[in-house]
């Protein structure tokens, strides 16, 4: 067998062995004990609950997903902006970097009422939200990942004449996209959580909305499998961001060759 299909099979068998004997070890538990399923369902009570409300679960997992998604690519589109902005000004990142730190430190959960106050009962907020915890990560590794370029390679830039459009995309760019990637993966999950804090604080849709709704009802089952949902959403979200880097990734090696 070739390495890299066994290498893949690993990947994917090993985690799934493991998660099998989890969801089991917790299944036989709480059948074991007897604990009630308003404290701890088991897993077979979860999967009851979402395949008895598919029509429920899925449409506000397309709206967390959309939220999360549209949260995400308009967090990394103003960090790579701002990031570029720091770059070629170093007046713009000390005056504007403290308060990117800020934003960064502060709960979001404090600011979401806010949020929600001034823009509305909409996907909007959320949207916003998920941006506001994606942006900081992306935009650290975009600087960080811009400014790794050697000195002497720029100087090279220079003697022939190229300008900083063309030392952007040509030099500054691809050294940053390893570093760019990493952010974008961290973010991805991020975005995920965002979106679900907006919907713990005013939305009428969502998995956020589904926990909070559930949790209400002492619908646990109900609750852990909005949970659940939420995860393997973040992971599939992760896992996609992963293939375009490593699908970019060969391609850049490919023409740098």
């Amino acid at each position: 067998m070739d390495k890299s299909n066994s290498f893949g099979l690993k990947t994917i068998i090993f985690p799934a062995i493991i998660l099998a004997l989890f969801f089991a070890s917790w299944e036989l538990g709480v059948k074991l004990f007897g604990v009630n399923k308003i404290i701890l369902p088991a897993p077979s009570e979860i999967l009851v609950a979402a395949l008895a409300k598919p029509e429920y679960l899925f449409p506000n997992l397309l709206v967390t997903a959309t939220e999360s998604f549209f949260g995400f690519l308009l967090g990394g589109i103003l960090a790579l902006a701002v990031a570029i902005a720091f770059v070629y000004s170093r007046n713009a990142k000390n005056a504007l970097y403290p308060f990117a730190i800020a934003l960064k430190a502060t709960p979001l959960i404090a600011i979401a009422p806010l949020i929600v106050l001034w823009f509305g009962n909409s996907m909007l907020p959320m949207i916003i939200m998920s941006a506001l915890i994606a942006f900081f990560p992306i935009l650290v590794n975009c600087v960080d990942g811009f400014e790794l370029v050697e000195k002497e390679k720029k100087e090279l830039f220079k003697i022939f004449g190229a300008g900083k459009f063309s030392e952007f995309f040509k030099l500054r760019l691809p050294t940053a996209m390893p570093l760019i990637f990493s952010s974008l993966k961290i973010a991805s999950t991020l975005a995920v959580v965002g979106a679900i804090i907006g919907e713990f604080t005013g939305s009428g849709a969502g998995l956020g909305f589904v926990i909070v709704n559930a949790s209400y009802y002492l619908d646990t089952p109900l609750m852990f499998a909005a949970i659940i949902l939420t995860s393997i959403w973040g992971i599939c979200f992760f896992e996609a961001i992963a293939l375009l880097e490593r699908k970019t990734i060969f391609f850049q090696k490919l023409t740098t060759r």
